[in-house]
């Protein structure tokens, strides 16, 4: 190519101003390049000589550089997504061109650099084109040329073609061919491409050009036909220019729209599912990164969770794995601590088994190995690994000993986890050490070897932190650029400056050298028993060494004592913070340590004879192992955040000499001088300080941390004990069903028997445990209804009858149905009360001893209907009916309906029932008083481990599993699985067609890793038909069901169990070389006489070969394929447990053997008297009688006369009569007051404690009102807490129906309770009365008119006293001393002063003080909504209450002043004597001598005549309430009368008290 013009330069035509396309024109090639042509020097740049070019080159070019593009593009929508996409992208170039625009600088510094004048106008910067495998084109190519030009060059008519493509208004018609080529090229140049991805040809080439120029050229002749177009010339189009522009002026406000719809096509990130859905949704469903790593890695899923899989939020464990070189130290490390009875009968001298210490370390170092390096679960070891768990000695064989039981092999694997986070920790701990590059013979010789917990390791963390700080702080670790860690932020350290570290960077720390010995060297003394490094001795006093390191500055020197103490202070800081002598505190701690238990001021009142708390209300020195396996101290621990008890941790006093002893032996020094006592004594002094600064409380919050832990773990271990005994029972068999059967149920529920509301519904589940029919019948007395019932019976034919209920009417529709399976439709007549009645009271006796109870007996075989009727346990039932589950499932069924599905499913199988639960198991109790002490995720480990347990134990149909999604719920405890693998394996297998044939397909057909293979093969069953055999060709074994994959043996042992097969049958290997390897298998378990010959199958000697061959060891193997070969899964769980009498009573009333006793006081209501009895009935449905000798002291004629239908009577129990068989469960009492008297005071506990549960149990209101809430007092309370003074909550009242509780706060912790009568009251309890009463003058109409003018109306006026500047906040004492001090500074003044009454919320305590040497007197202040109320004086605001109170003051004191001898008499008044005004008087000393403030609420209120009668509560004294004087006053003598005012009881009293005095006379002193 040609050089351009010297001077001139040649740029983009992308970078001019004006140069856009023709949208009328295909798009320019230049869009595409990026560069223009460069113009040679003398050729016109005229578009009318672009015809003239050489057409040869120019085909050239368009076949060297031309691309053309698929024919599939050539359509219509194509093309104009492309011309889109190209439009985008030219705008989004312009507009990088428009920002890389030449300024005058760039300009000035051109032209100095080329010597040449520059033209200033369209010029930018020259960018480098885009990349292209193609040459700059040529100037004889047909691309259009561009030339720079200046604002005069626009007028050369010369250049008036160049200008023209800028036009979009040009008119096409007055182009010449040459333009047309030129649109021809570039049309080609914009669309031609290689067709499909292949290279064209020459012809195809041709072709393809010739049938786009036709497309061209029609397109320009419609372009032609517009006739909106037809008779405008050039000057027209001039115009229209001059007006409306060239068409591109608002480019630059479509650009952004362009840009941002280019961006979003080619930028938008691909849609996932974690964009659409909920990130709690997802981790519910199992979906988030970490699951799915969970089900890629093939490590068992249980092993991957740092949580169990039970909970909601189980968490991905990032642990280091367990490596070979760790086993020996964890085994020994494991071993110690399995528990306290192996160490004592393995480890210690005298132990039975220590010859077998080392057998049990092996097996433990063996399980370790398998769990944390193989990884395997511990029922894969349980199960197929027994024998390396047991004593196995080949010489013999018989003596085999179990090392390790299946609790101990969970143990292990908890242990194992810990110890795997300690070797985390100390690589951690030694990687700090390797950081601080010091050498430090103490750490590295004493300290590391003694880590064996994570306590001793933070102890070192911090020993070290403390000791190299500045080491630390002054570390420039540097790191290279592609360092891993680079980016690792680093946390801040404490900005805070200890008084330790002050110390040891000034002189004081010179001084502490002095002492003669370093701290560690103590602590090795101290550990040795005897000095391993002995101490320097200083010859100068401890006072006289300590001067010399005082400041020469006097005015900053410090006294020698001061000195000294700082340095005892550095010493018994590194003391305190040494490793090992903590370790050594703890030790002391876990063998020594003593609870004692006191309680708080605030317990003493709370915690009576009758609270949960009561038994350790007072405790001393209790030892801490005695507290281990009991739940006393997590009650202790709740009674202390409930601020009711201290507790105190703490050494026996002989523990803790013994400890300072050997301290001060291993610190002090041997020498007699007088300077080494005296150095001694400063070491001692740090002793103490050691042990009451830092190692007793470290000792103490461990010791508390300790207990917590080993407490919690017992009780979750008791819990989980629990569930298993529900679990391993098998499903409910009758006798007549064979092994693996299973029994169809049908269902029996009345609700809370109700006959009014509930009706009896009934639901059949079929063996498969789907839900056939399910119906609902009013009654069972009914003719017809009973028809009904026995239609279902003989239609269904159901092998049990389970029988559920809310309420002890169960028992009731027990004996109905039993009734009618014994003697058939119409056995119970309408109207037929059924009910045992007292022995010999209502007729013969029926059995045991009950009257009119019909014969109930659950023996089958003399019924019409031979079907057993059982209760069961309904706890997971009461679950599964308001279940999530259950809506999906039976969305139509109502709530009783699900609890019979749930009965009958849980009578099929307890096992299905308890793992369906998932989380909720949690919500099943146990342990009623302990279990919600246990932190859930430790109730979930071990509940899930019961599961698994269990689920291993019986076996896992997969088949099944697949089919079945209820069944599907024991998929995720098979051993190796959990719920992620679970989920994938199913739907793994249904893309397989849902079934399997073979175990084998598990590994070829990739539904399971290796590892997870191992662990589950031996607990998936593949059933298998027992008319089925093995194919007999060899060919079609990986597609030949296999009887072994049927059984418990694990298929690395199948060629054990086809070579016992082989001898038991006496088969030779060539009997069978050409059958499946399992036909000898199929043989042997359908030979009628197989237990015989597998019997005579020495299996010992089997055992001892495969050692001696193999090293194997297979004993217990053997015996287990022998099982298996003769009962192929095998039931091998216990049978199906009923439920005791007491179980039955506390599903259906919620009493157990701690709330009713014989003895207890219990309330109950009269159903009806007969002559003989009366039957009553608890508050918790139990029914029972009261014998007429037992009704009353003295026995009445007509028991009708004494109680009424629907009274309620105090009674004791007598005795419990139970009797499950008979659906009798009867209380006899006794209402007599001496019986009653006498077990008041025993059992009041438990009657409280029924109180509370009838509280819960009761029903619960529904009113339509935002105040009210079902809470109970200690609810309320807590609700209103965080609520503003005065808020109220409505809420229901444990005195009945009746009546509602208002609960207001009147200040911060201090609430009033207010009883609210509701005298028409609905009985449902569902609405409010159309009346409220408060008391006799205060009614309301509704709730919002009793919330206005009641409470709120007193919160004001609480609140205006409140404000009152004589009111004082805090207690009554306070307010006491207060008075006294002010009292003391103004001998010659009186004070009063307001307060509230802690102990009656929403009344006030005025007291005042007459003056210094008088008593504080208190006078009680009740608040109404109407007034306040002093005494019985109403008072409507503060102002008048005070002038109230000071009118009855002088009115009293001028009553004393009447009286002789300065003594107020009893009954005269008792008024302190006030200044004329009724100014208190200061400076005259008090009459009443000896006086006091007695209780405020001892007696009645005087009855004055002013004001509405008394509500305060207790009777009260209008005296001012001081104990009145007992020395006889000198006025004349009064007649014997009640003073005023006072209860005549009360006065009864005091006279009887006085008799010797004459009563109320002369002599009374009164």
């Amino acid at each position: 190519m040609s050089s351009p013009v010297p001077g001139e330069i040649q740029l983009p035509p992308g970078e001019q101003e004006q140069e856009q396309d023709d949208p009328m024109q295909g798009s320019g090639q230049e869009d595409e390049e990026g560069e223009g042509d460069v113009v040679m020097p003398g050729m016109s740049d005229d578009s009318s000589e672009e015809g003239e070019d050489d057409e040869e080159e120019a085909r050239k070019i368009r076949e060297g550089f031309i691309v053309d593009e698929d024919d599939d593009e050539a359509e219509e929508d194509d093309q104009k997504h492309h011309k889109r996409r190209k439009r985008r992208k030219r705008q989004h170039r312009n507009r990088e061109e428009e920002e890389d625009a030449l300024d005058e600088d760039d300009f000035d510094l051109m032209a100095e650099n080329t010597g040449t004048s520059i033209k200033r106008h369209r010029l930018t910067r020259l960018r480098r084109g885009r990349d292209s495998d193609s040459p700059p084109a040529a100037s004889s190519s047909k691309r259009r040329t561009l030339v720079e030009s200046s604002d005069d060059d626009l007028d050369n008519d010369g250049l008036s073609n160049v200008n023209d493509i800028h036009r979009i208004w040009d008119d096409d018609r007055g182009r010449d061919d040459d333009d047309e080529e030129g649109d021809t090229d570039d049309f080609i140049d914009s669309d031609d491409g290689e067709e499909g991805g292949h290279v064209m040809d020459e012809a195809a080439r041709e072709e393809r050009r010739r049938e786009k120029k036709q497309e061209l050229e029609r397109r320009k002749k419609a372009r032609r036909a517009r006739p909106e177009l037809a008779g405008i010339d050039a000057v027209v189009w001039d115009e229209l220019h001059d007006v409306f522009g060239d068409g591109h002026d608002y480019d630059w406000a479509l650009a952004g729209d362009a840009e941002l719809e280019y961006e979003e096509e080619h930028m938008k990130p691909d849609m996932k599912y974690q964009d659409v859905f909920e990130p709690s949704e997802i981790r519910k469903r199992l979906l988030t990164d970490d699951d799915d790593l969970i089900r890629a890695q093939d490590v068992p899923e249980r092993m991957q969770l740092a949580t169990s899989s039970l909970s909601q939020s189980s968490t991905l464990s990032f642990h280091s794995p367990l490596l070979e070189a760790d086993l020996n130290g964890a085994s020994m490390w494991v071993t110690q601590r399995l528990s306290p009875k192996k160490t004592r009968d393995f480890f210690s001298p005298d132990g039975p088994h220590q010859h077998l210490k080392g057998a049990l370390v092996m097996a433990v170092t063996f399980t370790l190995k398998y769990l944390f390096i193989e990884e395997f679960e511990v029922p894969y070891i349980w199960t197929h690994k027994r024998d390396y768990i047991c004593h196995f000695d080949p010489n013999d064989i018989r003596s085999r000993f179990e090392l390790l039981t299946h609790e101990e092999l969970w143990r292990i694997y908890t242990l194992g986890r810990k110890y795997r986070s300690l070797l985390e920790r100390r690589r951690a701990l030694n990687a700090s050490y390797d950081r601080l590059a010091v050498k430090d013979d103490y750490y590295e010789d004493e300290i590391q070897p003694q880590i064996d917990s994570v306590e001793v390791v933070a102890d070192a963390t911090e020993w070290l932190s403390m000791k190299y700080k500045e080491k630390k702080n002054n570390d420039s670790s540097f790191q290279f650029h592609d360092d891993e860690d680079v980016e690792t932020k680093k946390r801040k350290t404490p900005s805070r400056i200890s008084a330790y570290e002050v110390a040891k960077k000034s002189i004081v720390y010179k001084l502490a050298q002095g002492f003669g010995i370093a701290p560690h060297q103590v602590v090795l003394n101290f550990r040795a028993s005897h000095h391993l490094h002995f101490v320097d001795d200083q010859e100068l006093n401890p006072v006289v060494y300590a001067e010399q390191f005082a400041d020469p500055d006097p005015s900053k020197a410090q006294l020698p004592e001061e000195l000294l103490r700082r340095a005892r202070m550095i010493i018994s800081t590194e003391l305190g913070k040494d490793p090992l002598l903590r370790n050594e505190m703890r030790r002391l701690f876990k063998e020594e340590a003593r609870i004692s238990v006191e309680p708080t001021e605030r317990g003493i009142t709370k915690i009576d004879d009758h609270h949960l708390y009561f038994n350790f209300k007072y405790l001393h020195r209790k030892p801490i192992n005695d507290m281990l396996e009991s739940a006393q101290f997590l009650h202790i621990l709740a009674a202390e955040a409930e601020h009711l008890v201290t507790v105190t941790v703490s050494l026996p006093p002989q523990a803790k000499e013994m400890f300072e002893r050997r301290l001060n032996d291993a610190f002090a020094s041997d020498s007699f001088s007088d300077a080494a006592r005296a150095w001694n004594e400063e070491r001692s002094l740090v002793v103490q300080e050691v042990l009451d600064q830092h190692l007793i409380p470290a000792g103490i919050k461990w010791t508390r941390e300790y207990i917590r832990e080993e407490v919690e773990d017992y009780l979750a271990a008791s819990c989980a004990n629990q569930l298993r005994s529900r679990i391993n029972a098998s499903p409910y068999r009758t006798p007549e069903l064979g092994p693996g059967e299973t029994t169809s149920v049908l269902a029996v529920s009345w609700g809370k028997g109700d006959p009014h509301k509930d009706a009896i519904t009934l639901v059949f589940v079929d063996e498969a445990g789907r839900m056939r029919e399910h119906t609902k019948i009013d009654n069972l007395t009914d003719m017809e209804l009973q028809d009904e019932f026995v239609d279902l019976l003989k239609r269904r034919k159901p092998h049990v009858i389970v029988i559920g209920g809310f309420s002890m009417a169960t028992l009731k529709l027990s004996q109905r149905v039993k009734l009618i399976l014994r003697k058939g439709p119409h056995a119970v007549e309408p109207g037929q009360e059924l009910g045992p009645a007292p022995a010999g009271l209502g007729g013969p006796n029926g059995p045991n001893g009950f009257d009119g109870a019909p014969d109930m007996s659950n023996d089958v075989q003399d019924r019409m209907f031979p079907i057993p009727v059982i209760y069961i346990h309904d706890d997971v039932a009461r679950i599964y009916q308001h279940s999530k589950r259950a809506a999906d499932e039976f969305s139509a069924l109502s709530p009783t309906a699900k609890y019979c599905v749930g009965l009958a499913r849980y009578t099929q199988s307890p096992l299905n029932e308890y793992a369906a639960l998932g989380s909720d198991i949690t919500a099943i109790s146990f342990e009623e008083e302990d279990q919600h002490l246990v932190p859930t995720e430790k109730l979930l480990f071990a509940f899930e481990r019961a599961l698994v347990d269990i689920t291993n134990q019986v076996g896992v149909d997969i088949n099944r599993a697949v089919a079945d999604h209820y069944y599907q719920h024991l998929l995720p405890f098979v051993c190796g699985l959990g719920p992620r693998k679970a989920q994938v394996l199913v739907k793994k297998i249904g893309s397989l067609g849902g079934n399997l044939v073979n175990r084998d397909q598990f590994i070829r057909g990739g539904l399971l890793t290796t590892k997870i293979f191992l662990n589950a093969a031996g607990f998936l069953r593949i059933s298998q038909e027992h008319d089925i055999k093995p194919s007999k060709n060899r060919h079609d074994d990986d597609s030949a069901p296999d009887p072994l994959d049927d059984t418990r043996i694990h298929p690395e042992d199948y060629e054990l169990a086809r070579k016992m097969a082989t001898d038991a049958l006496e088969l030779d290997e060539e009997d069978v070389h050409d059958e499946h390897p399992s036909h000898v298998v199929s043989l042997i378990m359908h030979d009628s006489d197989n237990e015989r010959k597998l019997s005579e199958l020495n299996l010992d000697e089997f055992a001892i070969s495969l050692y001696e061959a193999n090293n194997d060891q297979k004993r217990f193997t053997l015996n287990v394929i022998r099982d298996e070969l003769l009962r192929p899964f095998t039931e091998q769980r216990k049978p199906f447990p009923t439920p005791l009498p007491w179980d039955v009573v506390t599903m259906l009333s919620g009493e157990t053997e701690r709330t009713l006793r014989i003895g207890f006081i219990v309330s109950v209501l009269v159903l009806r008297p007969t002559p003989k009895f009366v039957s009553v009935r608890l508050d918790s449905g139990v029914e029972g009688y009261v014998l007429a000798d037992y009704l009353a002291d003295e026995r009445p004629n007509r028991l009708g006369d004494l109680v009424k239908k629907g009274q309620t009577l105090q009674g004791v129990v007598v005795s419990l009569n139970f009797n499950l068989e008979q659906d009798v469960f009867l209380v006899e009492l006794s209402t007599r007051r001496a019986d009653i008297s006498d077990g008041d005071n025993v059992y009041r506990r438990e009657v409280l404690a029924r109180k509370k549960r009838a509280e819960v149990d009761r029903t619960r209101r529904v009113i339509k009102h935002p105040n009210f809430h079902n809470f109970n007092t200690a609810q309320a309370e807590a609700y209103l807490e965080k609520q503003q003074l005065g808020d109220v909550v409505i809420r229901p009242s444990s005195k009945g129906i009746d009546h509602l509780a208002v609960t207001w706060k009147v200040d911060d912790k201090l609430y009033q309770h207010i009883d609210v009568t509701e005298p028409n009251a609905d009985p449902t309890g569902q609405t409010i009365g159309s009346q409220l009463r408060v008391d006799v003058n205060h009614s309301y109409a509704d709730l919002d008119e009793l919330i206005v003018n009641h409470v709120q109306a007193m919160a004001r006026r609480v609140e205006e006293l409140m404000a009152h500047e004589k009111f004082k906040h805090g207690g009554e004492d306070e307010l006491h001393l207060f008075l006294k001090n002010f009292l003391a500074a103004n001998p010659a003044k009186s004070m009063y002063g307001f307060t509230l009454n802690r102990k009656r919320p929403g009344h006030f305590s005025l007291c005042f003080l007459a003056n210094k040497n008088s008593s504080v007197q208190t006078w009680p202040v009740r608040v109404t909504p109407e007034a306040y109320y002093l005494f019985e004086a109403a008072a409507v605001g503060v102002p008048e209450l005070c002038d109230a109170f000071k009118v009855r003051h002088l009115h009293e004191s001028q009553n004393i002043a009447s009286t002789a001898g300065g003594k107020t008499p009893f009954g005269a008044g008792m008024r302190t004597p006030a200044r004329p005004g009724g100014a208190t008087p200061g400076g005259h000393m008090s009459i009443r001598q000896g006086a006091r403030t007695p209780n405020p609420y001892g007696d009645r209120t005087p009855a004055y005549n002013s004001g509405p009668p008394n509500n305060y509560g207790a009777p009260q004294t209008s005296y001012g309430y001081q104990t009145p004087s007992h020395r006889p006053p000198a006025f004349p003598p009064q007649p014997p009368t009640v003073p005023p005012g006072m209860n005549p009881e009360r006065a009864a009293m005091l006279q009887q008290n006085a008799a010797s005095s004459g009563g109320w006379g002369t002599n009374s002193g009164w």
